[in-house]
């Protein structure tokens, strides 16, 4: 979490010691969050072969859900006073998602490699949600609230594995 160029807000939501813990929690989920949307996107451009369409348009789908999940994730970070870090050297540093695999990808592959991925970022997030409850209820609340669509989108992801 970085502290550069930090303002100096005159009312605190929390206490500078649970801002230092939530924030870490949430930049945690935002870098996963910020790698998922790509990986989503690669899969995306180079998915191939039967049920092709439906599995391309799907994943714009979630692309969508995940961006504005780490939007919202950006921006609570910075509602508690700290500088979200969604740069690229930040992401592949830290993210605890898999490497995506080159060139194109058949539908199968793509749907498995989606899915964990997107398990991945789940686990993160429910493990956020474990332990911000007594720091901060209001992040965790939205962490729950990221956390139902994306697992909406993995079930109907894996559904389609064969």
């Amino acid at each position: 979490m970085t502290t550069a160029n930090k303002p100096q807000f005159q009312r605190n939501i929390l206490s500078s010691v649970k801002t230092e813990k939530v924030t870490d929690l949430l930049q945690h989920n935002l870098t996963n969050l910020i790698d998922l949307a790509l990986l989503l996107k690669q899969a995306h451009w180079n998915v191939f072969g039967s049920n092709f369409r439906s599995v391309h348009v799907h994943l714009d789908e979630i692309i969508a859900t995940v961006r504005d999940a780490s939007d919202e994730v950006a921006e609570r970070i910075a509602t508690l006073g700290m500088a979200a870090d969604g740069r690229s050297r930040t992401v592949a540093d830290a993210t605890e998602l898999g490497t995506y695999p080159d060139g194109f990808v058949d539908v199968a592959s793509t749907v498995t490699h989606v899915a964990d991925a997107m398990k991945s970022a789940i686990d993160g997030l429910r493990n956020a949600i474990d332990k911000l409850g007594d720091l901060d209820p209001i992040s965790e609340d939205m962490l729950i609230g990221i956390s139902a669509p994306l697992e909406k989108h993995l079930w109907m992801v894996q559904a389609q594995e064969e």
